[in-house]
């Protein structure tokens, strides 16, 4: 049941920002979004028994200015995924995702994320009943394989398998995912990466979307990556560094110079209403600090936001005093 994605949409697969837990929740989409006009946005991973069951106001906020946006679940069973995807689409998701990259010990002990790398038939099966259920492209983010497996005529498997239920995008964490030994932290540098397995697939298969993540940190190694692939997903780079998310988009897609005080004032009418439905200003500034990372008074700025957004009352002239070493 997929249908065609609409223009806009199609053209942001050229750039995302990677679905990272405690950190890309609707207001740092939000403030993603100012960033980057055209990227693809993603949701922290959700898993589908909490979309089905959970606290969907709060586990599916979404402001529309964040669209294209799309959400990341978690799960291994097929018909509770293609129930959490049909809710993802009535709530107004772009896209759904399943995560097959998630290394920590809870997704293994609930047979979700990395673990599902070796089992392409379950995922094949997740995807179908997904795709029947929504009327929304359903994508898949994996890794490269698990722990030592090491061939790329494995990967190559996992990925033909899906692509047979008819997934046609795939994100490609490209690195192992190594589920004994290592933390979900160790997991995002320590396993080598092989950008060169994401290229080979996209020319073994031309017909598959295929867009690379991992260690993606400065704009040369971003455009790299497409002369290989069809897009590139920032992930701690998009958080820590923002302003690359900026440059990239505006050299990818166009657009007129801005700079980060501009940027960050297109934020106060989303801070203020926030703020006026009770939403602490920490909550919102945790996904601002790097704005100025590398830039005169990127310090001060930081120290500011990080000492006084937590304070009750704190509203928009803490930003304002923030902004003052910047100048």
């Amino acid at each position: 049941m997929q249908t065609r994605l609409h223009t806009r949409y199609a053209a942001s697969v050229r750039l995302s920002v990677a679905p990272m837990m405690d950190w890309t929740d609707t207001h740092c989409r939000v403030f993603h979004r100012i960033l980057a006009p055209h990227a693809r946005l993603y949701t922290e991973m959700v898993h589908a028994n909490a979309v089905i069951r959970g606290d969907r106001a709060r586990l599916l906020a979404m402001d529309p200015s964040e669209h294209p946006v799309a959400l990341q679940l978690g799960g291994s069973e097929p018909d509770l995924l293609a129930q959490a995807a049909r809710i993802a689409a009535d709530a107004g998701f772009d896209e759904v995702n399943l995560n097959c990259g998630c290394p920590s010990d809870r997704v293994q002990a609930g047979r979700f994320g990395a673990c599902l790398m070796r089992e392409p038939a379950l995922v094949a099966e997740c995807v179908a009943a997904m795709q029947e259920a929504c009327p929304v492209p359903v994508t898949v983010k994996c890794r490269l394989g698990v722990d030592d497996d090491n061939e790329y005529e494995r990967f190559l498997g996992f990925i033909d398998t899906v692509a047979a239920a008819g997934c046609r995008s795939f994100v490609v964490h490209a690195r192992n995912a190594w589920l004994q030994g290592l933390s979900p932290k160790e997991n995002r540098d320590i396993p080598p990466l092989r950008r060169d397995w994401a290229w080979r697939l996209k020319r073994e298969r031309p017909e598959l979307e295929v867009v690379v993540n991992g260690g993606i940190a400065d704009a040369e190694v971003a455009a790299e990556q497409l002369g290989h692939l069809d897009g590139v997903m920032l992930g701690r780079a998009a958080y820590h560094t923002p302003w690359l998310l900026h440059e990239l988009d505006r050299a990818w897609f166009g657009g007129e110079p801005r700079t980060r005080e501009g940027v960050l004032r297109e934020m106060r009418p989303y801070i203020e209403s926030q703020l006026e439905r009770g939403v602490y200003l920490k909550h919102i500034t945790r996904h601002l600090l790097g704005l100025f990372a590398g830039q005169r008074g990127g310090r001060a700025f930081r120290q500011v936001l990080s000492e006084g957004a937590h304070r009750p009352g704190a509203d928009w002239s803490l930003i304002e005093r923030a902004l003052e070493p910047t100048r």
